[in-house]
């Protein structure tokens, strides 16, 4: 017997039946447009925590879901295709009566951004490509290892588990409650007192596989709407380790949608959504929105 670690009664968190699943999600009040914040391939929605808190709401009504498979979702033995993906998002826009929405996604979620604003152009009014590329580092397996890792093992208590994560490298020693609430949102505690994840192995390798599928140039050069692309250059590792998605590459995809603009924020990869890097996020994004153009 298990049971997750994150309040699922703190306000504006929430269930749904969509697309034949349950889907958990966040939704903060806030003015129009709203925005949907989507995750990255193994993490949850509390990795916008510090995007939100830093005025992205109440500026903008905010939706952040758990991508089924992750988080407190509910996670099907199969079904985690681009399309799978996309459907839960369209149902749980539906359900919430959202006709229109700005679209943010941060890697994985970036890619379903993308997916998201190519298949249903008329749902989205303006698109936040946060780190994902065309093209990726040629060591992204060997850089993303250590994180995915995290997803097989079992820690023997709460507090263990929280001081690997902020011993991580790729984590630069940025920590505060929002990453703190993040990396406990992924947790299950275990009868014993003993935590594992509570994002499925098997999820994220069926997503990955989804993810390869795609013809992501092409989807790319589909999306019509005004998109903006956020990069983070900064060691996904320690001090001698690359970025996961360089300037050259980031640069590359923005030149590649019919219109966009390429913008960098502080940070790597994990740590640009948190910390200094979520001020700078967000301070983009809401400009981004107000803009209403690339």
């Amino acid at each position: 017997m298990t049971s997750t670690l994150s309040n699922e009664r703190a306000p504006g968190a929430h269930r749904a039946k969509v697309n034949g699943i349950d889907l958990f999600y966040h939704d903060a009040d806030g003015g129009l447009p709203a925005v949907l914040l989507l995750h990255g391939l193994s993490a949850n929605a509390n990795c916008w925590g510090a995007v939100i808190a830093a005025g992205l709401s109440p500026a903008h009504r905010t939706i952040a879901p758990d991508l089924r498979g992750r988080g407190r979702s509910e996670k099907p033995a199969a079904g985690y295709s681009m399309a799978d993906h996309a459907n839960d998002v369209i149902a749980l826009l539906d359900k919430l009566g959202l006709s229109q929405v700005v679209v943010v996604g941060h890697s994985f979620g970036g890619y379903l951004a993308i997916y998201l604003a190519s298949h249903f152009p008329d749902r989205f009014s303006q698109v936040v490509v946060v780190d994902a590329a065309l093209q990726l580092n040629p060591r992204v397996a060997e850089l993303l290892k250590p994180s995915l890792d995290r997803l097989g093992r079992t820690s023997p208590s709460v507090s263990a588990y929280l001081d690997e994560m902020r011993a991580a490298p790729h984590m630069n020693g940025v920590w505060d409650a929002h990453t703190d609430a993040y990396f406990r949102a992924e947790l299950q505690e275990n009868v014993d007192g003993t935590v594992g994840s509570a994002t499925s192995a098997s999820a994220i390798g069926q997503a990955m596989q989804g993810l390869a599928a795609e013809p992501w140039l092409t989807h790319v050069q589909r999306v019509k709407q005004p998109t903006l692309v956020l990069n983070a250059v900064g060691a996904y590792g320690p001090p001698d380790f690359p970025p996961l998605v360089d300037e050259i590459n980031a640069r590359a995809t923005a030149e590649a949608f019919p219109n966009a603009r390429y913008e960098m924020v502080p940070g790597n990869h994990m740590t640009m959504v948190f910390g200094e890097g979520a001020r700078a996020v967000q301070s983009r994004i809401q400009r981004f929105i107000a803009d209403g153009a690339a």
